[in-house]
């Protein structure tokens, strides 16, 4: 049973070791400053429905050496395919489950509806 928020969280944990790798700061340190970064992932999220890469800028989000820093950061969809990856394929068992419960195979579906925000 997964929430759009288990994918804005896979995305906040990617944003965030990534910024940790490239700029030696860690942000899941600061309430705040996760709080932006959270923001901006669900926002990159949506805009990943329509577009091939989304931009994440959260000027001062944070401190380096007494200095301001700054999160610059471009996430493509198939970055955020690979994120969720994990995810996604933990659904593949219980679809599985449904299609021999319901004595129908793969071949025989034409259509897959979705619904729920992350489906949009």
């Amino acid at each position: 049973d997964y929430a759009s928020s288990d994918f804005d969280n896979a995305l906040v944990d990617h944003i965030v070791a990534e910024y940790k790798k490239a700029e030696g700061v860690d942000l899941a340190k600061d309430k705040m400053a996760i709080q932006r970064v959270r923001e901006a992932a669900e926002a990159a999220k949506r805009s990943l429905d329509s577009l091939p890469s989304a931009q994440i800028n959260l000027p001062f989000i944070g401190t380096k050496d007494g200095s301001p820093v700054h999160l610059e950061m471009e996430v493509s969809k198939s970055k955020f395919e690979q994120v969720v990856s994990g995810l996604v394929g933990r659904t593949r068992s219980p679809c599985e489950t449904c299609l021999k419960d319901a004595g129908v195979s793969k071949g025989e579906i034409d259509e897959v509806i979705l619904v729920g925000g992350m489906t949009r």
